[in-house]
Order: C-alpha cells, then sequence, then structure tokens
C-alpha cells in the first residue's frame, strides 16, 4: 500500500579502502546515536553528493564519540552499494534506492532484512558557465534536448523563448555529465523522463546513456568541468555548485530556484514503493508537479544498512551512526554545511522507527 508523507564497488576497490577495525563495547544508542563505550572505526562509501553532509555528521558524531573514526569513500552511488553489497562497507551512501535485483543480493549479504532510509534531501541544480548570462529560465522540453546535445547554440530560438530579456549568445552548448554510475543522474533523468514530454529519449538511468558532451567522474568533476569551460551546462548536487550560476526551472506557470525549501515540499507528494519492507524506505517522487513553489529536480539520498550484523559491536555502531544522521541535531548539521533540506519531525520519526530495527 502506497503512503504519503507530509513534508517530511566492486570488491578490488573494496580492498583499498580500511577494512573494519571495530573494537566497540556495544551500549544502547540514546535518539541522538550517542552510545556509552562506543569505540572503533565504521566504514562507509557512496554518493558524492552526500559528501558534505557526511563531513559534518561525522564530525558531530566523533564529537559525542570520541573513541570512534567514521570514513567515507565519495566513490559514486552504483559503486557503494556493489562495495556495500560484496561485505566491503558497513554502510552505504546512495542517491537511489536499491533495485530488486541488488536488494535480493544485499539481503543476502547481510542475512536479514536491509535497512534503507532517507536521510538527505536536496535539490539538484542545473549549473552553467555563459558569460553575461545570470538569469537563465528553462523548462524540461528544452532541458531534454540540450542534453541530448540537440540544442547545440545558446540562442536557439527554444532558449529564446524562455529568456526574451536575455542576452544569449551564439556560443556552442556544451552539456556537461556524469562519467561515473550516478544516483544523481537517476534522479535527473528521472525528472526529464518525466517532464520533458518526450524531448528526452535517454530513460531513466544511472549510467548516462547520450553519446556527445564532456563527461566528467563525481560530483566534483561536473562541477570542475563547468566551471572551467564556455558555454557550458550541467547538473549537481546545489550544496557544491557554489558560485556557479543556476537555471531556474519551470513548475507550472512559475521558474523556481533550486533551494533546500523548494526541494523539501516535493515530499508532499511522494509515496512508498510497494513491495518494500517496513524498513526499507524507498520513495516515488512526483517530477510533474505543478504545485506553486515546488521545486521537482531533487534528489532523496539514502543511507543503506543491514539489520542484523556478525559482528555486534559493527551492529551496535552502525545503528548509532544512522541514529545521530536521521536526529535533528544531525539533520541541522547537514542543512548548515551542506543545505540540505531537514526531515521533518513526522518524516524523522519514521526514519527512526527503521533504523531502530537494527539489532
Amino acid at each position: 500500500m502506497n503512503r504519503k508523507f507530509s513534508r517530511t564497488l566492486a570488491v578490488g576497490s573494496a580492498s583499498t579502502f580500511l577494512l573494519f577495525g571495530l573494537a566497540a563495547c556495544g551500549g544502547s544508542s540514546d535518539d541522538e546515536g550517542n552510545a556509552e563505550g562506543l569505540s572503533g572505526t565504521l566504514n562507509g562509501g557512496g554518493a558524492s553528493s552526500q559528501e558534505s553532509a557526511v563531513a559534518a555528521w561525522r564530525q558531530g558524531f566523533q564529537n559525542d564519540n570520541a573513541d570512534v573514526t567514521v570514513n567515507y569513500d565519495p566513490v559514486g552511488s552504483g559503486r557503494g552499494r556493489e562495495q556495500f553489497i560484496a561485505g566491503g562497507l558497513s554502510f552505504a551512501g546512495s542517491d537511489a534506492f536499491l533495485d530488486e535485483e541488488e536488494l535480493t543480493a544485499a539481503t543476502e549479504r547481510c542475512a536479514s532484512e536491509i535497512v534503507s532510509v532517507p536521510v538527505y534531501v536536496s535539490p539538484i541544480a542545473v549549473i552553467y558557465q555563459v558569460e553575461g548570462v545570470k538569469d537563465l529560465k528553462l523548462d524540461a522540453a528544452t532541458l531534454g534536448p540540450i542534453f541530448e546535445d540537440k540544442i547545440t547554440r545558446w540562442n536557439d530560438d527554444a532558449i529564446k523563448a524562455l529568456n526574451p530579456d536575455a542576452k544569449l549568445p551564439d556560443l556552442k552548448v556544451t552539456p556537461v555529465h556524469r562519467a561515473d554510475d550516478s544516483g544523481t543522474t537517476k534522479n535527473f533523468t528521472d525528472y526529464l523522463a518525466a517532464a520533458s514530454g518526450g524531448t528526452w529519449s535517454g530513460g531513466v538511468v544511472e549510467t548516462w546513456p547520450i553519446k556527445g558532451g564532456e563527461a566528467a567522474d563525481g560530483t566534483s568533476g561536473v562541477v570542475s568541468a563547468v566551471k572551467g569551460g564556455t558555454g557550458t551546462i550541467g547538473y549537481a548536487d546545489a550544496s557544491q555548485a557554489g558560485d556557479l550560476a543556476t537555471v531556474q526551472v519551470k513548475v507550472g506557470d512559475e521558474f523556481v530556484s533550486p533551494t533546500a525549501e523548494a526541494a523539501a515540499q516535493v515530499l508532499d507528494t511522494a509515496e512508498r514503493e510497494e513491495g518494500r519492507g517496513d524498513s526499507d524506505i524507498a520513495l516515488k517522487i512526483d517530477r510533474t508537479t505543478t504545485a506553486s513553489g515546488v521545486y521537482p529536480v531533487v534528489m532523496v539520498s539514502y543511507q543503506i544498512a543491514c539489520q542484523e550484523y556478525e559482528d555486534k559491536d559493527e551492529q551496535a555502531l552502525v545503528k548509532s551512526w544512522l541514529t545521530w544522521v536521521a536526529s535533528e541535531e544531525g539533520q541541522k548539521a547537514a542543512a548548515e554545511s551542506a543545505g540540505s533540506a531537514p526531515l521533518s519531525k513526522d518524516f524523522a520519526a519514521t526514519v527512526k522507527e527503521a533504523i531502530d530495527t537494527i539489532g
């Protein structure tokens, strides 16, 4: 049954990452993830979009648990899930929930149900570098052919029609996309597929499907490529857009900027995926909403863990970490550091119920 919410790696590369050095004296954690006597090293990895948030979470968690070290390798969502399933990571960060095949494999790895919780809600900014153009408005029907390399000049009639007052140059459009398997790509292409009216033909994918343009590794790679280019346009987690200009996206009759507040509102129409366990909170986002003030090019990013671990010290660390991440203080830290939208009180309670199934 669908439930609506109100606002709410491969093994080889894993071996180069620090493996578990746990020496925890597992205690029961409180609502903010503090556990008496907790110690050891916790290794996670995955979505590069979460990197700034994880840095804030890690600082707060380690401040409260001085004998714990948390490592996070921002290798991308796809590789993070692969390394988690292979047993190389205690938890994964991912901008997409596990698909059916991954879910089966993860359940086998865990020898239990999995816990997959949305902990990071952020807009995906369409970033660009066009000299003299600081205010750019685009709709999905135009973004589709731009990223398919079919609209090739910045003064194309389709762009001009949406920006009649802009001084658009006769300059080549260079779309920049992720080279790696990316949950950010999956969320962005999900938006294009749903809202473009058929002008995007690449489907909903983690691996960029269109030849042409420029490819870059990770969120930071896309940002660097757009910033260092001329006539470039790309997509990245808004927290890492820096001083690059961002597109206002058409929603209904309005053009909406990629703010945390506008992104959070998209959860008003989010529904649970059917056929998932109570601890697997996989959300379907309404990318075609016309509600005022909503920004639908949004990323709902997850952290994924096991309900049970053979090493109970590892289990205690994971549970305490996730409890901290989803706590009011953890969400506030991420909002201040990464510009994400904090989970609402009601949604955070649902997430905590899922985390509490660990152990």
